[in-house]
């Protein structure tokens, strides 16, 4: 390898170069350095350009080998990335060793431009151990850059044409999850107990899937490897733009029945009902359930008999059987001596009442539907919890939001496309 990295003397014509101050860069002489590819460490010899009017020095052979300011090829670049998106970095590294024999140091990330454009993130044990810090969110922060770019041109509504046969259902499932950020990220946010700073930030996240077909039984079955994600640390605006698009590059335009699910989060259905007019609205059931249990263990504390029996009356009769306004009048005449219960069973029952529409759960199941957001509640742990919920990890928002990205392209199976892309470019 390094025997092919020898580049010669150029010849008389090409020994000046246009410089980006306006003047010529002079060829100065060969100069060596070492680079780490996927067999190991290799020598690079090429030519050096210096302009000297402002002095700046050009590698032109480190542009066309894509290792300019760094010491790590791209090859080395791709496993670094696979392996920082799986595992917290300091783990990557030990399965770099291991797997592939490449010894990755501090030292040769800091050699790298990379280091210069990304947050670090983590926490300090793995920042100071591993290229794995800068790499993974480098190219990260590459694919969250490049989704941004397709996110404007979506609102510009310059939308990638999408062909093919009709889709039978698709599913559109939105939620929210805590991640861990330093406390630059929390300055003036509330946390979720009274007079205490928050921890951590909300990362958004959705999911789309398709449905074909549904078993013996009636219940759906959805399509093998057909759910994509997409997410990050932003606002509710920002997400819905975010997962608009995805739902188009889905087919969202060709489908015939069109579904939004969710919990009761008012932000998610804000979001439905401004970029998924017409669509079906499913509030999870089981989260819809876990309202009354709450609202049962207050009723009934400490008395587990009553609470199944509350619960028989209000969730098998009622809310599975899709009578909620006979449900919201029972919330409503509970009586209770107790001001603080009375206040939450009203609330239960503003939030039955408010969702009533989506809760239509026998006419969902007649028409083969999904009643229960497992999809993305599983995401939230796989695609986020598993890697940036870990003891002891503290994100900022763009590291956090680089691995999320880096982590949703890798589930979505377009890892690849976005590798052959960037060496294309």
């Amino acid at each position: 390898m390094s025997e092919l990295l020898q580049y010669e003397v150029p010849a008389l014509d090409q020994r000046r170069l246009p410089c980006s101050c306006g003047h010529y860069a002079q060829y100065q002489e060969l100069r060596p350095k070492v680079v780490l590819t996927v067999v190991g460490p290799a020598r690079i010899l090429r030519p050096y350009y210096l302009c000297l009017q402002c002095h700046q020095g050009q590698f032109p052979a480190d542009v066309e080998l894509d290792v300019n300011d760094t010491g790590v090829s791209p090859g080395v670049r791709r496993m670094l990335a696979v392996v920082g998106a799986a595992a917290p970095f300091d783990q990557g590294r030990q399965q770099m060793e291991v797997l592939a024999g490449l010894k990755v140091t501090a030292k040769a990330v800091l050699t790298t431009g990379e280091a210069a454009q990304v947050d670090l993130s983590p926490d300090k044990q793995w920042r100071q151990s591993s290229p794995l810090v800068y790499t993974a969110e480098a190219i990260g922060g590459d694919i969250a850059q490049g989704e941004q770019r397709e996110i404007q041109r979506a609102v510009q509504l310059d939308l990638p044409v999408i062909v093919g046969k009709p889709v039978p259902i698709l599913y559109v499932q939105l939620d929210g999850t805590g991640v861990p950020v330093v406390k630059k990220e929390t300055v003036g946010r509330q946390g979720k107990t009274a007079d205490q700073p928050a921890h951590t930030r909300e990362a958004k996240l959705g999911c789309v899937f398709t449905q074909t077909t549904w078993d013996k039984e009636g219940y759906p079955i959805r399509d093998p490897d057909s759910t994509t994600y997409t997410g990050a640390i932003e606002t509710a605006e920002e997400f819905g733009k975010r997962i608009y698009l995805e739902a188009w590059k889905r087919g969202w335009s060709r489908a015939e029945t069109k579904v939004v699910m969710g919990d009761g989060a008012e932000w998610i259905w804000n979001l439905a009902d401004q970029h998924f007019p017409g669509a079906v609205q499913i509030v999870d059931l089981y989260h819809a359930r876990q309202h009354l249990w709450a609202l049962a263990r207050k009723l009934h504390p400490h008395d587990e008999i009553n609470q199944q029996a509350w619960m028989n009356a209000h969730q098998e009769r009622l809310l599975d059987k899709g009578k909620i306004e006979e449900l919201v009048l029972s919330l409503r005449s509970l009586d209770s001596a107790n001001p603080e219960i009375g206040e939450e069973a009203r609330k239960e029952a503003d939030y039955f009442e408010k969702n009533a529409e989506r809760m239509r759960y026998p006419k969902f199941r007649r028409e083969h539907l999904f009643v229960g957001s497992g999809v993305i509640e599983a995401g939230c742990k796989t695609v986020i919890g598993t890697r940036l919920k870990q003891s002891g990890m503290f994100w900022t928002l763009r590291g956090a939001n680089s691995i999320i990205a880096l982590r949703c392209c890798h589930h979505n199976g377009r890892f690849e496309d976005y590798w052959e892309a960037r060496r294309a470019a």
